[in-house]
């Protein structure tokens, strides 16, 4: 069994240590059977409800009602810290990678321990989960059909019985705006990905109609410390590195779905794009992520461009950090590639890395996440096979842009192979304390 220690982060004020006792009850406005009769949420609907009457004006923009619900939240003190004062810049570099400097982010919460060795895990309700937040963390209820017609109803009951889908604050914010998307939250699904929540995952990135609002996903073992299924969100007006990435097509699908390879970037991944409609984008981008999630391969997920471009990013990282394999220079750093970090937005945790951040210190970070060259080959086998793809490397088209690599990371070939199923046969645990 591989474990890790980290300091988790905290996403909610009624979030406690595993160890806290809640024997004394609720004592709050929660998600559970305690406090929900008689809760009520504005719902955005991006389909007529089964309802008499034509229910309130629509919203022009749900970046509108994102921005606006969550600046009420800010006014009203509910987040740990003031997102707007933690220093920004970019690194100077072809990349143009983002550092912010987050010192508290990470204070104020022991450290817990966490396996890095099996990316599906049942729910826990004994655990922290999204059923345990305030309702005031909540900013409304968010739905998605088929037909394209947007409804806004300021104040709609929460609906138990189908267990509606939520978006709330993360009270420990990365950004201006930042959010929790969290599918059918009283069904307390675990975090793992499933078509339905992708797809409804691609529509909230659609109806924000914004390229700088970006959707990001953490499987278990890629940094996701919460076994409850959640997305996050934020807006940064800038591209994000691995947006501006070469990349190489590799194959099209049957749907129309383009799936190609990042070239000259530190984590090796794959960009799913295209397709016929949302509906064949996210459900090839879903198998693939069922077969990473049933071959025990931990991902990251990056939803950008309005929902028209998926980028997914296996990862080792923690794998090798629990086995003693990350350098100790990266180490100290103490900062976790999750999502955002993979996708070029560094939050950097003390402030001699952030006064002494370059493009170089970012790549040799990044590139400790990623799978080795043959690793990476073998997972694209495994994708292809289960998304009903023929592929062979001497095949690839396309024209590649080639880019200059700032420490020459990603094109080293690990003498270990990471990134794959690991096995509970391991005879000792290895923790790492940070």
């Amino acid at each position: 069994m591989l474990k890790i220690k980290r300091v988790p982060t905290v996403v909610s004020n009624y979030q406690k240590d595993e160890s806290a006792d809640e024997s004394v009850g609720c004592g709050r406005n929660c998600l559970g059977a305690c406090c929900i009769n008689g809760a009520r949420l504005p719902l955005y609907a991006c389909k007529k409800l089964d309802k008499s009457g034509a229910g309130e004006k629509p919203v022009a923009f749900l970046e509108s009602l994102v921005l606006g619900e969550w600046e009420d939240r800010f006014q009203r003190g509910l987040f740990r810290y003031d997102v707007t004062a933690c220093e920004t810049k970019v690194i100077p570099g072809k990349y143009g990678f983002v550092a912010q400097l987050n010192e508290g982010r990470h204070l104020k919460k022991r450290p817990t321990e966490f396996r890095v060795d099996k990316v599906l895990q049942s729910f826990d309700g004994n655990k922290f989960n999204f059923t345990k937040v305030g309702q005031e963390e909540l900013l409304f209820q968010f739905e998605a059909g088929e037909d394209g017609e947007v409804q806004f109803f300021p104040c709609m009951p929460l609906d138990a019985e189908n267990s509606p889908s939520v978006v709330a604050i993360n009270v420990s914010p990365i950004e201006y705006g930042h959010v929790l998307l969290i599918p059918r939250v009283l069904d307390c699904l675990p975090q793992r990905i499933d078509h339905k929540s992708l797809l409804l995952a691609l529509h909230m990135a659609a109806e924000a109609a914004n390229p700088y609002f970006r959707l990001g996903y953490n499987s278990l073992g890629a940094f996701a410390t919460i076994n409850h299924l959640h997305f996050q969100a934020y807006y940064l007006a800038m591209p994000f590195p691995l947006e501006k990435a070469p990349s190489k097509k590799m194959v099209t699908t049957a749907s129309g779905v383009k799936i190609s390879e990042l070239l000259s970037y530190p984590v090796r991944s794959l960009l799913f794009e295209g397709g016929s409609s949302m509906q064949d984008l996210s459900d090839t981008v879903s198998d693939a992520c069922v077969c990473l999630q049933n071959n025990n391969i931990p991902f990251n997920i990056l939803i950008a461009d309005c929902g028209r471009q998926i980028f997914l990013m296996p990862q080792c990282y923690a794998e090798k950090q629990a086995l003693g394999e990350v350098s100790p220079e990266v180490l100290e750093t103490q900062v976790n590639p999750a999502v955002w970090e993979i996708s070029g937005h560094m939050v950097l945790k003390r402030k001699e890395d952030y006064e002494g951040a370059s493009e170089e210190n970012a790549w040799r970070l990044l590139a400790e996440a990623s799978l080795s060259e043959e690793r990476f080959k073998e997972v694209n086998a495994l994708i292809f096979e289960a998304i009903g793809c023929s592929y062979q490397e001497e095949e690839l088209e396309g024209t590649v842009v080639e880019q200059d690599n700032p420490s020459g990371s990603v094109n080293q070939k690990s003498n270990r192979t990471h990134g794959g199923p690991i096995t509970n046969g391991t005879a000792s645990e290895c923790l790492v304390l940070q």
